[in-house]
């Protein structure tokens, strides 16, 4: 065989791929329980479900995402310690809003070259996020991709399993009238909207690594702020006895911006005015906003504009779940109260993505 003919003349390193393993086998490790089987490295990640025969009706819930565009700036800054966290969120977070608790994720990294140090970083943000959410990391793949992919981009993306019993599962069946819509803040732009983001800064001129004094840091650093982690307070929350059965539906703010995401957990027929009086969108968003010479509106089908995730509620309990959401570290308030009275919904947002759900719509003017 002629050197010409080898992997590595194509351009592949399979030595950087297996030192990469090496430095991110430890961090994988720790988000390892008595479940986990076979440990790093194998060809199939192995999960014992015995501990389902507890239930009545087990249901796995399973969801896959990326990151998006958000990475574009992680690379132009070379700082890839926050993208593994935004992949967990975006995946596992979307798993908890059916009440389910996440059991293991998968990750796959396709790159232009085998960077081993990058490799493992990205890795162990997916790593410590995923011991953070209670979710073991039980396998991956990184695919070097020459030719294809220039020598230092890469993109990110997860699968992830979780269970539910049945008759726990969250959805629009179990909201009713006069539900309370429990908004929870979010930490930042989160992984959503950032071709927006990175067209405004491109229009007017300004590098990731340029200072946003509103901000009080670059705008890279403001950016690259990673995505709030919700699942392990919810599934706490979920499971307490005297406030976990209040909740009727959860709804993650992701791609298509506010109202959508919570049409999408509503019933057929039910509506929501969401107050916009009740909460302050971070500066980040303000400031967005005013480079792009558009109210804080006109984002509100793109951004999450301050609320990453909804929790509909019993009227009754709405003050106890936004007090033990405090508890658990998340920032919440009353937003609005689910109605099924007869309503012209023309000026309504009304399902996404497929879903025939209810309709929302924003009113008022946002705190300053």
């Amino acid at each position: 065989m002629t050197s010409n003919s080898t992997y590595a003349a194509a351009g592949v390193d399979t030595a950087a791929g297996d030192l990469a393993v090496e430095l991110m086998k430890e961090s994988v490790a720790r988000t390892h329980g008595p479940n986990v089987l076979g440990g790093v490295g194998g060809f199939a990640g192995m999960f014992d479900l015995s501990f389902a025969k507890d239930y009545d009706r087990p249901l796995l819930a399973t969801s896959t995402d990326g990151v998006g565009t958000k990475i574009a700036i992680a690379q132009a800054l070379d700082r890839h310690d926050t993208i593994g966290q935004d992949l967990v969120a975006m995946v596992v977070d979307d798993i908890v809003v059916v009440g389910a608790t996440p059991l293991f994720m998968t990750d796959y990294i396709a790159c232009g070259r085998v960077v081993p140090e990058r490799i493992a970083t990205i890795v162990t943000g997916i790593a410590n996020a995923c011991a953070a959410t209670g979710t073991a990391l039980v396998g991956g793949e990184t695919a070097e991709h020459p030719g294809l992919m220039g020598p230092d981009d890469y993109d990110v993306a997860g699968a992830a399993v979780g269970v539910v019993e049945a008759d726990r599962m969250l959805g629009a069946d179990r909201v009713a009238d006069g539900d309370a819509v429990i908004a929870i803040a979010s930490s930042g732009v989160h992984s959503n909207g950032f071709s927006l983001v990175r067209h405004i800064l491109d229009q007017r001129g300004i590098g990731y690594a340029d200072s946003a004094p509103d901000l009080g840091t670059s705008w890279g650093e403001a950016l690259l702020e990673p995505t709030r982690l919700y699942t392990g307070p919810l599934v706490e929350l979920l499971a307490d006895e005297r406030v976990g059965a209040a909740v009727h539906a959860l709804s993650h703010v992701t791609g298509g911006g506010i109202a959508a995401n919570l049409a999408r957990v509503l019933p057929r027929g039910a509506w929501v005015e969401l107050e916009r009086s009740t909460w302050s969108p971070q500066p980040v968003f303000r400031v967005l906003s005013d480079l792009a010479g558009d109210p804080l509106e006109a984002a509100e089908g793109t951004w999450n504009l301050g609320i990453g995730f909804f929790a509909v509620v019993a009227a009754d309990a709405a003050a106890d779940v936004v007090a033990e959401l405090g508890r658990l570290g998340l920032p919440s308030w009353q937003a609005g109260t689910v109605s099924t009275a007869a309503r012209d919904l023309a000026v309504f947002e009304q399902g996404a993505k497929g879903v025939d759900g209810g309709a929302v719509r924003l009113v008022g003017g946002y705190a300053a």
